[in-house]
C-alpha cells in the first residue's frame, strides 16, 4: 500500500474487470445511503457548491457561448449547471444512482444515462462541448480510462471542468464516518500525468478547501449552511488554498499536519 499512501499509484486504476464490477456495485447507491446535510438541502433546492464551482469553474466559460451538448458526470439532479442552464441545448447525466435522479432541472429536461461498468462512454466521438465531473471521479476505480473516455467524446473545442479530492480521505481499507466503501482522493501529480498523457491544455487550476471541515465543525451551530456554501468564504479559502498549496501532502494521519488545500479545481481544454 506504500505506493498508493504516496499518491505514486491510484488505487483502483488498475483493476480487472470482476474487481471493477465489485466496486460499482458498491458505490452504485453509496452516496444516496449516506445521512448527509448536503442531501438533505439538496431535496430542498439548495446546491451548497454553488459558490465554488462558480468562483472555480464557471467564471472561466465564455459568457456568449451556447452548449449544444453538455455531460455531467455523476451530477444527480443537475443543480450544478444552474449558472449556464439557458445557454445549454441538450443536457446529459451519467448518474448510477436512480434516488438520485430527477426528471428536469427548471424547464431543462434531463437525458439520464446509466454509467457502463467499465468506464466506456456509449457517446459517439467529438460529441459533447462541456464536460463537468465535480467531486465524482474519485469514486470510480479506473479514472484513467475514464478520462480517456471523456477526452474522446469531447469536441477539438470543448471544456472539462474537474472538482476533485486530492488527499487520500483516510484509509479507505476501513470504513470511514460520511464517506462511501470505496472513494479515495486522486493525487494531484497523477492528475497532471493524465493531463498531459491526454494532451489537455489546463485554462485554470484552483485550489479549495483548506480547513473547511475545522471551520464548519465550530460554526454549524451558527450557519444554517455549511460554511463553504457562503461565497464570502470561498473567497477567503481560494487565497488560503493559494498560499498553502506548497504544503500538499496525498496521506498523512496526523490531522494536525492538514494544513493544505483538499480539493483541486481544474478547467481543461480539449487541444
Amino acid at each position: 500500500m506504500e505506493d498508493y499512501f504516496s499518491g505514486k499509484k491510484l488505487y483502483g486504476d488498475d483493476f480487472s474487470l470482476n474487481k471493477i464490477t465489485e466496486w460499482y456495485k458498491q458505490e452504485e447507491e453509496g452516496y444516496s445511503k449516506l445521512e448527509s446535510r448536503e442531501l438533505e438541502l439538496l431535496d430542498k433546492g439548495i446546491y451548497l457548491y454553488e459558490h465554488i464551482n462558480k468562483v472555480h469553474g464557471y467564471k472561466y466559460l465564455d459568457k456568449s457561448k451556447t452548449y449544444k451538448n453538455v455531460l455531467g458526470i455523476g451530477s444527480a439532479t443537475g443543480h450544478e449547471f444552474l449558472p449556464i442552464l439557458d445557454r445549454i441545448e441538450n443536457l446529459y447525466i451519467l448518474e448510477p444512482s436512480d434516488k438520485l435522479q430527477g426528471q428536469k432541472i427548471k424547464d431543462k429536461k434531463i437525458n439520464y444515462v446509466k454509467p457502463e461498468v467499465n468506464g466506456d462512454l456509449i457517446f459517439e466521438d467529438n460529441f459533447f462541448d462541456l464536460v463537468t465531473s465535480f467531486g465524482v471521479l474519485h469514486h470510480i476505480p479506473n479514472v484513467s480510462h475514464v478520462m480517456k473516455e471523456i477526452h474522446r467524446a469531447m469536441n477539438n473545442d470543448g471544456v472539462f471542468m474537474l472538482r476533485e479530492p486530492i488527499v487520500s480521505m483516510g484509509d479507505w481499507r476501513y470504513p470511514r464516518y460520511g464517506l462511501t466503501k470505496n472513494e479515495r482522493g486522486l493525487p494531484i501529480k497523477y492528475l497532471k500525468k493524465n493531463i498531459k498523457v491526454l494532451n489537455f491544455k489546463t485554462i485554470s487550476e484552483n485550489y479549495c478547501f483548506t480547513l473547511s471541515s475545522f471551520f464548519s465543525r465550530f460554526t454549524q451551530k451558527f450557519l444554517s449552511k455549511p460554511i463553504y456554501a457562503y461565497k464570502t468564504y470561498v473567497l477567503f479559502d481560494k487565497y488560503l488554498s493559494y498560499c498553502l498549496k506548497w504544503n500538499i501532502k496525498y496521506h498523512t494521519e496526523n490531522k494536525f499536519k492538514r494544513v493544505y488545500p483538499q480539493s483541486v479545481f481544474l478547467i481543461l481544454k480539449k487541444s
